[in-house]
C-alpha cells in the first residue's frame, strides 16, 4: 500500500536533498528578522518611541538589532545555530506577547509563536549539513 509520508521521507532524507531543504528553511525562517532588523536601523527614533510606549526600555533597541541582523546572518550561514535559534525563539515569543497581545493583532502573535516553534525545532535538530557549524564541529 502506498504511504505518502514514507514516499516524502525517502526523498527528503537523501543527504543532498536534506541539506538543501534545511538551508532553504533557515533562509525562510530568518528573512523576516533580517528585513525587520535592517528597517529598525533606518527608523531608529520611531522604533525607540514605539518600544517605550509599549513599556520596553529604548536602550534595548541596539540589542534587538544585533539579534535580528547579526543573529540573522549567523543563523542563515549556520554559525552557532543552536544558540542563535534559542535566542530567536525566546525573542519571537516575548516580542509577540509584548507587542501583539491585543485581539486585533492576534495573527501577528500567532506568527511570532509559530516562528518561536520553528526556531526551537532548529535548536534541537541543528542547522543541517550545509552550515558553518557542520564544518567547525566535524560531526
Amino acid at each position: 500500500m502506498f504511504n505518502p509520508n514514507v514516499f516524502v521521507k525517502k526523498i527528503v532524507t537523501q543527504p543532498q536533498v536534506a541539506a538543501l531543504v534545511t538551508l532553504i528553511s533557515r533562509a525562510l525562517l530568518i528573512y523576516l528578522f533580517l528585513n525587520s532588523g535592517w528597517g529598525k536601523i533606518f527608523k531608529y527614533d520611531a522604533v525607540v518611541q514605539h518600544m517605550v510606549d509599549m513599556g520596553v526600555p529604548g536602550w534595548m533597541l541596539p540589542l534587538v538589532i544585533l539579534l535580528e541582523v547579526g543573529g540573522g546572518i549567523a543563523f542563515l550561514f549556520g554559525f552557532q545555530t543552536r544558540l542563535v535559534a534559542f535566542w530567536l525563539a525566546v525573542y519571537s515569543i516575548l516580542s509577540g506577547l509584548i507587542f501583539h497581545a491585543s485581539p486585533e493583532d492576534a495573527i501577528h502573535l500567532m506568527k511570532n509563536l509559530g516562528l518561536g516553534g520553528g526556531f526551537f525545532f532548529v535548536m534541537v535538530m541543528g542547522p543541517g549539513r550545509w552550515s558553518l557549524d557542520r564544518l567547525i564541529e566535524k560531526e
